[in-house]
């Protein structure tokens, strides 16, 4: 298939991450860049500069999702997916996300300088706010797209100013109707995303490729529980109905849950805790918490989370507080793909290269990829685990390695017919 090998140009790849993180809303090491922000739009353009240069046609639909395509000797086939996200929390890293967007485009170029010519063709996505930033819900736009998120939910959303959705978006240049941003059935043949661990465990292990087997999926709860507030000094101990110690217990309750669910792979964050009214000599009579509960097993995680609803009622009616619990996400996990874990540990193989299987605790893009098309990840280490703080880092051969994995594995798919794809094992 190739006239020669493909090379990565990794001092390429490096000089365009430098760039993109220059699009920041903070200084540097920082990188803050939120959705429909300048700094997001300038990201924006630069990478549609790289895309264009590269040759690809490219298209955005109605809320950003940019799609970059390089048509194969069958363009009407569906394509082999890659890419990810750009737009970035306030100041964090310049790897996540990043990474698969240019690391994709480097496959892409890596391949054309070959000579090589794809069966299908092999399109580059950079979806829109996989962070959940500033609307307050990840992967708006592979939610989108894979139809997880209907038009009607979209434009019931406000960012923190109350602004809504619709407007925030035409507002920064992207029209069209909601309707159109989900993609028809069996639009990609297949889909790889290349990404950075977050997490230390092929940095510990020394091997350089994750091949990435599930993606645990998140639950998120809102729980306001609501007392009596009064002086700090006039209400004895035993007249009290204190929001914050509820909560407090609440806190302790939903980390203790997590840790008897009888796996590891099962964790539960309580990442927000408002107190109001939030002054020194004062109960607090309303404590609003937000909670995060994970698993790559969708029973488990529904249990650990009836096992929190159950001891919020119970620590509710001992401290004579009133509980309300709303659910704000509850996604399923998903599963790899086998035809693309294949592809990628066959490369991995062919390049005489280390590779891992792992489960993605993070969740990505691909969670909501997988419920269109096969699907699969591989990650690269990045140093002490690190990630969504400014001094994230993944050594630039590290980058080279997984760009070229994902190039060779790119090119493995676009020549697998669909009958793969349907199950049969059959190759051009």
């Amino acid at each position: 298939m190739f006239t020669a090998l493909p090379k990565v140009d990794i001092d390429r790849i490096m000089a365009e991450l430098d760039r993109l993180a220059s699009k920041s809303a903070a200084p540097p090491p920082a990188v803050t860049r939120v959705l429909y922000t300048d700094q997001d739009l300038e990201a924006r353009a630069y990478l549609k500069e790289l895309f264009a240069d590269a040759g690809l046609s490219i298209r955005e639909d109605a809320i950003g999702n940019t799609f970059a395509r390089w048509d194969g000797l069958e363009p009407e086939l569906a394509p082999v997916g890659t890419g990810s996200h750009t737009d970035a929390i306030p100041h964090s890293g310049r790897y996540d996300g990043t990474v698969g967007v240019l690391g994709g485009l480097e496959a892409i170029r890596a391949l054309r300088r070959t000579g090589f010519q794809p069966f299908r063709p092999i399109e580059l996505v950079m979806f829109t706010s996989e962070e959940p930033t500033r609307f307050g819900i990840g992967c708006l736009g592979s939610r989108a797209i894979s139809g997880s998120m209907p038009p009607e939910s979209l434009v019931a959303l406000r960012d923190a100013d109350g602004r809504p959705f619709d407007a925030v978006r035409r507002a920064a240049g992207f029209q069209g109707e909601l309707a159109s941003v989900k993609l028809p059935a069996r639009y990609f043949a297949a889909f790889v995303e290349l990404h950075i661990e977050q997490g230390p465990l092929l940095e510990r292990a020394g091997v350089p490729i994750g091949v990435v087997t599930a993606i645990a999926a998140p639950a998120a709860l809102c729980v306001t529980l609501t007392g009596e507030g009064g002086h700090a000094g006039a209400v004895l101990m035993l007249d009290r109905k204190d929001a914050l110690c509820a909560a407090a217990e609440t806190v302790l309750a939903v980390e203790t849950t997590a840790r008897s669910s009888g796996s590891t792979d099962t964790v539960a964050t309580t990442g927000v805790c408002r107190v109001h009214p939030g002054a020194i000599n004062s109960i607090a009579d309303r404590v609003t918490l937000e909670i995060d509960v994970r698993d790559i097993e969708l029973a488990r995680r529904d249990r650990v989370l009836a096992a929190i609803h159950a001891a919020i009622e119970a620590i509710a009616a001992k401290r004579q507080v009133e509980a309300v619990v709303h659910c704000l996400t509850s996604d399923p996990p998903a599963c790899t793909a086998a035809i693309v874990v294949e592809a990628i540990e066959c490369t991995c193989g062919k390049l005489g290269l280390k590779s891992l299987r792992m489960k993605s605790r993070a969740y990505h893009d691909s969670l909501f990829m997988a419920r269109i098309a096969p699907t699969g990840m591989l990650f690269i280490p990045c140093r002490g685990g690190i990630s969504h703080r400014p001094d994230e880092y993944s050594e630039p051969e590290a980058i080279a390695r997984g760009v070229e994995v994902l190039t060779f594995a790119l090119a493995k798919l676009s020549y697998t017919d669909d009958r793969v794809f349907d199950g049969a094992a059959h190759a051009r």
